[in-house]
């Protein structure tokens, strides 16, 4: 802590120096910028015209002095410009040039609005104008791919698994849960921050959040040093529709389903220098019934065959909301402030019937059961971040504060009624319910400090400190036939503390040389500090303190225009949430127990990849070989108690992965009415553990492909599908995946809403998920299967008046340090 203490107060003191005197200790007079604001609008049909070039020329010099690209609503607005005098050149394809001179910023009037400008058509047509204007819906850029959810047909339902399905480079199954380049060891952000949601269960918490709230998805497969170094495969970041804005607008959105329903409604007010923003959303999964087969065969001492056999019908139901409210002031041009809360809840509960025998000839052991299980979990959680930002006259210097506060609850309660069908056994007879409350408060504090020493060399660098603290209370209650009463069982029943504080100080140069090649090196330090204890006496408590040195170097060159080819190298660290430490017992099904494990260490993982991408003819390529190399690899394993034939699962640092991969994405847009997409990714994965005397390897690989056909008369279709063959665990294989999806949408009342009907595997039913395992004498499969043939209807309908669109506010605070289940200009 003494560090991180020493790193703050010494950027606080450059910025104070440097906020007084000036770009290195200069005195300077009196300064300020000021904007240039306007709105592009057609002349005959009075429709925003968005994506427009606008230019600012100076009117003495001639030169450029910026550039930028009109918005959804026709606004524009050249932020921090220097007092003077200037021209504003207006194209865009379809329209006739025009040019607005001699507008004039001075020290007493800085700010100068346009209004409405007119734009009067060429001779071609405006459909043609509409599709040659459309932003794309996939970006290349040189450490990410960008996936801008609102241009896609299928945006709006659904919800966030729905999108990231979509995204290139991204793999996702049935449960929701999320991979990058086959691994699960990825960080997810909101708006370039954690959330206090994917504590727990990443795969629950992402059906909660809707996707009309979503604008794009980047993933980052080479991050920076300014990053935290969590997230061994990567950084998914999810960003939100969320403007700086003059005037008050939202959004209404329903989606009507047989998968599932959503209600959404956002809302958005600014004037001046000040906002507000909110939203809320419902979502309802009605019940499923899915169909489960389980058998596993063990090879016992003697050479007989020890049998379990299990089938049954479970069936589940969500029911969740999601709520935000944000707010941000600007002091003045160079100080500002921004602040925002969301809250997040929802529950799941699931009902299952299942018949299972366990067969043991040399024990002697023919057990017959029928069970009957509830599950009941109410999970809700909140994040409060603030931030406070200074910038500098006159310079891209900017010093950032930000402190954040996540807090979630899990409650899961569990029912257990088993009966023994052969009516030999009084002991298989059992009636249980088990609790478990999981608690997860995290504080964080962070500094950021971005220094230009010339327009080549650029240094950013901070520090950082999070305070996590985890609680797992369990109890479970057993009842006694005899006393008809149920007890608690205080053999099983325990409270668990997690103390885990990660202290973190980071520097990052970005650097441009020799005209077309571009450098970002950097390190991080990042210091844990862990502690745990059981509650019950006679239990000793833990420590374990470890820090890691984490580099990280991007070398890019520029190739033509529109080209570049990069390598990288980076290390990172992956340390395991609650859901990987919870000692909670899941003993729900007798044969098939489940616990975590508090004394799992991090996962360390180097990184190398060589990448290129090119714009050639139309058509954007994306390929990128690349090799990982992680040890101290987290991942559940079997083992087979030898004397009751029960199968327990639960996690360990299993040894070390060996991946070598490449991933390849194209698309292209045909006669400018078709665009075509698609991704594919292959692997060869190399798993050894000598804690366990095993190793496995195999391929695996990745594919989507989307096409989307742009009619008259604001009329969408679209189809797209998605393949992923089984994973390879160090035990065996988990179950492939494959969906594909129809869609279709028309624009409404002027483009202010959008009517959308779409539907999922329409040809099947029912989807089949086989899995495989194999361990020392034992061989396991499971067959689940799935309803997942689904029917959507949706509205989306937008309100209100805005002036325009600025900047989006990113929150500055941005945890990536646990294992769940920005851009630079070179």
């Amino acid at each position: 802590m003494k560090k991180i203490s020493t790193i703050l107060i010494f950027l606080f003191s450059i910025t104070s120096i440097d906020a007084q005197r000036g770009n290195w200790g200069q005195p300077q007079g009196p300064t300020i910028t000021g904007k240039i604001t306007g709105q592009l609008m057609d002349s005959v049909s009075n429709q925003a015209v968005e994506f427009a070039s606008i230019v600012l020329m100076n009117t003495k010099t001639g030169k450029e002095a910026d550039g930028i690209v009109s918005d959804d609503r026709g606004g524009f607005k050249f932020s921090e410009v220097k007092i003077g005098t200037y021209d504003v050149y207006i194209s865009f394809l379809g329209y006739n040039d025009k040019v607005l001179r001699n507008i004039e910023l001075t020290k007493k009037r800085p700010d100068y609005g346009l209004g409405s400008i007119k734009m009067v058509p060429s001779s071609i047509s405006l459909e043609t104008v509409t599709v040659t204007g459309e932003a794309a819906l996939i970006e290349n850029k040189i450490d990410r791919i960008v996936f801008n959810n609102e241009k896609d047909v299928e945006g709006n339902i659904g919800d966030a698994t729905d999108v990231l399905r979509r995204v290139p480079l991204l793999s996702v199954d049935l449960e929701g849960n999320v991979s990058l380049r086959g691994s699960s060891n990825i960080q997810i952000l909101i708006n370039g921050k954690p959330s206090g949601m994917f504590s727990n269960n990443v795969a629950d918490a992402l059906k909660m959040f809707p996707a009309d709230q979503i604008k794009s998805v980047e993933v980052i497969t080479v991050p920076s040093a300014k990053y935290d170094g969590e997230g061994s495969a990567g950084i998914i970041n999810i960003i939100t529709k969320k403007k700086q804005i003059n005037g008050f607008s939202g959004s209404l959105n329903n989606s009507v389903g047989t998968r599932n329903s959503r209600t959404s409604l956002s809302l958005n007010m600014g004037k001046g220098r000040f906002g507000l923003n909110g939203g809320a959303s419902a979502v309802w999964s009605p019940p499923r019934d899915a169909f489960w087969d389980f058998d596993r065969i063990d090879e016992l001492s003697n050479g007989e065959l020890r049998t379990l056999t299990q089938d049954g019908i479970n069936d589940s139901e969500r029911l969740g909301f999601r709520g935000k409210f944000g707010a941000y002031y600007d002091i003045n041009a160079y100080n500002s402030i921004n602040s925002n809360f969301s809250f997040n809840g929802f529950t799941f509960d699931r009902n299952g019937s299942f018949d299972s025998r366990l067969l043991d000839p040399v024990a002697m052991i023919d057990q017959i059961t029928e069970r009957r299980t509830s599950s009941k979990t109410l999970t809700n959680g909140y994040d409060w971040n603030t931030d406070y930002t200074m910038k500098f006259p006159n310079s891209e210097r900017e010093f950032s504060l930000g402190f954040q506060l996540s807090g979630n609850i899990d409650d899961a309660e569990n029912t257990l009624d088993q009966i023994d069908l052969t009516g030999n056994n009084s002991s298989l007879n059992i009636q249980e319910v088990s609790d478990n409350k999981g608690r997860n408060l995290e504080m964080t504090f962070q500094a950021d400090y971005v220094h230009p020493f010339s327009k080549n060399i650029k240094l950013e660098t901070g520090a950082k400190g999070i305070l996590r603290n985890i609680n797992s209370d369990f109890i479970f209650d057993l009842y006694d036939f005899d006393l008809d009463e149920f007890f608690r069982d205080q053999t099983r029943s325990d409270e668990f503390d997690y103390q885990q504080d990660v202290y973190a100080g980071y520097a990052s140069f970005n650097i441009s040389f020799l005209k077309n090649y571009s450098l970002i090196a950097g390190t991080r330090y990042e210091r844990t500090a862990i502690s745990g204890e059981f509650q019950t006496e006679g239990t000793e408590p833990f420590e374990n303190d470890y820090y890691n040195i984490l580099p990280s170097v991007i070398v890019s060159r520029k190739i033509g225009k529109a080209g570049n080819i990069r390598a990288s190298y980076n290390q990172r660290i992956q340390r395991p949430s609650l859901r990987f430490i919870n000692p909670y017992v899941n003993q729900v099904d007798r044969n098939n127990i489940t616990f975590g494990n508090p004394d799992l260490e991090p996962e360390i993982s180097h990184n190398f990849e060589v990448g290129f991408n090119t714009f050639y003819k139309g058509i954007v390529i994306n390929a990128a070989p690349y090799f990982r190399h992680t040890t101290d690899v987290i991942e559940g394993y079997l083992e087979i108690d030898d004397l009751t034939g029960i199968s327990i699962n639960t996690f360990d640092n299993i040894g070390t992965d060996n991946t070598f991969g490449l991933s390849l994405f194209t698309s292209t847009t045909i006669k400018k009415v078709v665009s075509v997409r698609g991704s594919f990714e292959i692997r060869q994965r190399n798993l050894k553990s000598e804690f366990l005397n095993a190793e496995n390897s195999g391929v695996e690989f990745d594919g989507n492909v989307g096409t989307t056909i742009s009619l008259p008369k604001e009329i969408k279709f679209q189809f797209w599908g998605l393949l992923r063959n089984p994973r390879v665990t160090l035990q065996g294989t988990r179950a492939t995946f494959w969906m594909y999806n129809i869609g279709a949408q028309k624009q409404l009342f002027g483009k202010r809403g959008s009517l959308g009907f779409s539907v999922s595997n329409l040809f099947h039913r029912n989807l089949n998920f086989d899995s495989r395992l194999e361990g020392d004498g034992f061989t396991q499969t499971s067959l689940y299967e799935y309803p997942f043939r689904s029917f959507n209807l949706n509205f989306n309908y937008r309100f209100g008046r805005l002036d325009f669109k600025g900047k989006e506010r990113k929150n500055k605070v941005k945890n990536t340090d646990q294992k769940n289940g920005g851009d630079n200009n070179y």
